[in-house]
């Protein structure tokens, strides 16, 4: 099985807001962009919480993600996993990536969104530690997958509840 690598984060100069994922999909590493998947509705709960235009391309997306003090990457740098599915990370040869350095280099990062349970479980088995050495709280908040997989929840739930990444950028609180 191939090793497959993240990307680098989607930050603009002051974001406020982490957005975690685990590891990008099959989609998304063959386009070289996060949440390439068409059935992933991430970039929709984005357009529909911040910008009125849903046909962006990538390169506005992220710009107004870093607009509005967004900031996205995933926990894991590399790791081998058989297609796309969370739960087939091979955990025992993950690679996390350098959370440490990059809340140094933005201190202005306060609440950290983990886009599903597993980012959220990977990040606090294989991160959290590391962060002991920060001079700053961080908040956490566990919002659900916007991945087709977690089809426990509708379109109109899932937008419901990424409404507090909208408060927590827009009032800092």
């Amino acid at each position: 099985m191939t090793r497959i690598h993240g990307f680098p984060p989607i930050v603009g100069a002051r974001p406020v807001a982490l957005v975690l994922g685990s590891m990008p999909s099959v989609a998304s590493l063959g386009q070289a962009r996060y949440y390439a998947n068409p059935q992933n509705s991430f970039w929709k709960i984005m357009a529909a919480l911040f910008w009125p235009d849903a046909t962006l391309n990538y390169t506005q997306q992220s710009a107004r993600l870093e607009t509005h003090r967004i900031a996205v990457w995933d926990v894991l740098a590399s790791c081998v996993r058989p297609g796309s599915l969370d739960s087939s990370i091979e955990m025992h040869n993950a690679v996390a990536n350098n959370f440490l350095g990059l809340l140094i280099e933005y201190p202005s990062i306060e609440s950290v969104f983990f886009n599903g349970r597993k980012a959220e479980q990977i990040f606090q088995r294989s991160v959290v530690t590391d962060l002991q050495l920060l001079d700053r709280e961080l908040h956490y908040h566990s919002m659900p997958s916007t991945s087709p997989a977690m089809a426990t929840l509708n379109f109109d739930k899932k937008l419901e509840r990424w409404r507090e990444l909208h408060r927590v950028v827009t009032t800092g609180a």
